[in-house]
């Protein structure tokens, strides 16, 4: 199984179609037994899930992710665990275990302006990001 986090100094990063790298991790046998830094190359959006399933990946942990990249991973059969904060490193381990906490419903509805997710604060120009209980970060 290969698992990708959206990445940015070591942390979750919080909006999926602006991540400019993921952290890939190889897991066999319930354990990680291989790590990689993967820069997106300028890809972003729905582009991200040909990027991924071209990578091999079978599952995704992000903060907030729009609508339209959820539909692409999906039909990519991408599974998709939105709306994790904190250390990627930390969020792999607790997917492993079995206690990744986890947002099924996660939005993320501001893709009309010229901002991503740490710019700004949810709710501001009727935005909306439901990741992480209503925060970006």
């Amino acid at each position: 199984m290969k698992i990708a986090v959206t990445y940015k100094d070591g942390e979750i990063f919080q909006h999926f179609g602006h991540t400019e790298q993921f952290k890939f991790y190889d897991i066999e046998n319930g354990k990680i037994v291989k790590e990689e830094i993967v820069d997106t190359n300028g890809q972003g959006h729905g582009a991200l899930s040909g990027f991924l399933h071209t990578a091999g990946i079978d599952a995704v942990i992000c903060g907030g992710i729009g609508g339209g990249a959820q539909a692409a991973l999906a039909e990519a059969g991408i599974q998709l665990f939105g709306g994790v904060s904190g250390s990627a490193d930390q969020a792999i381990n607790a997917y492993l275990e079995g206690t990744l906490g986890y947002n099924p419903n996660v939005r993320c509805d501001h893709h009309n302006e010229e901002h991503s997710c740490g710019e700004h604060h949810c709710g501001e120009n009727n935005h909306s990001c439901s990741g992480n209980g209503g925060n970006c970060k």
